[in-house]
């Protein structure tokens, strides 16, 4: 076997190692809890040394970070969602509606992903300030992406002059928030097709030009 594959396979595995400890470190931070698992119990979950854990990740609040920004990203790949597909996508439709329509669907495939996380990590940040310090405070990051959304809306024919990129990313930011989608998908059962349309409408009633 030749040096080059030896090292593909070497990586490959390693990859294959912390998508395990990620997957187990999901399912018991979800049915346990944050503060109530331990690096041992993810481990034997994972099917590896916890000393492994402790040399991928180095402690269970950077497992929790990575976690999170793994579920967020869909895949563990390096890319930021400014970055990915479906949202340079959203963002190059030829209209305002398309946008959103588009916008949308992708914000809520992310939801979908973060829902289960969300309590897991707002009891984790509630219960322990070093991990609300692993989130930056000045800049919300999901706001920098619902603004440049509004942006690029803004640019397109269909988008309702009078709105500016401030109020139009104010609106994205409100309306396809974790809480809301929470409180109708979660809470009061909305299916997702439903969850979209509504927003969905929403949102082009407030930033889009009534067809007629």
């Amino acid at each position: 076997m030749s040096d080059v594959k030896r090292t593909n396979k070497r990586a490959e595995k390693a990859k294959e190692t912390r998508r395990r400890i990620l997957a187990a470190a999901l399912e018991l931070f979800i049915q346990d809890g944050y503060g109530a698992t331990n690096l041992q119990d993810i481990a034997d979950k994972a099917g590896v040394a916890v000393q492994t854990i402790y040399f991928v990740f180095g402690n269970k609040r950077a497992l929790l970070k990575e976690l999170v920004d793994v579920t967020i990203a869909g895949d563990d790949e390096p890319l930021a969602t400014m970055e990915r597909p479906w949202y340079t996508g959203a963002l190059a439709s030829p209209t305002a509606q398309d946008l959103l329509l588009a916008y949308v669907g992708g914000t809520t495939s992310v939801m979908e992903r973060v829902a289960p996380i969300t309590k897991v990590l707002e009891a984790a940040i509630a219960s322990d300030p070093e991990v609300a310090a692993l989130w930056p405070h000045d800049v919300d990051p999901r706001y920098v992406v619902h603004h440049g959304a509004a942006k690029a809306l803004a640019g397109k024919p269909g988008a309702r002059a009078e709105v500016s990129v401030e109020e139009a990313a104010d609106l994205l930011y409100g309306l396809l928030s974790p809480e809301l989608y929470l409180l109708l998908v979660k809470e009061r059962g909305w299916p997702r097709e439903r969850w979209e349309r509504w927003v969905g409408e929403t949102l082009r009633s407030q930033l889009c030009v009534t067809e007629a």
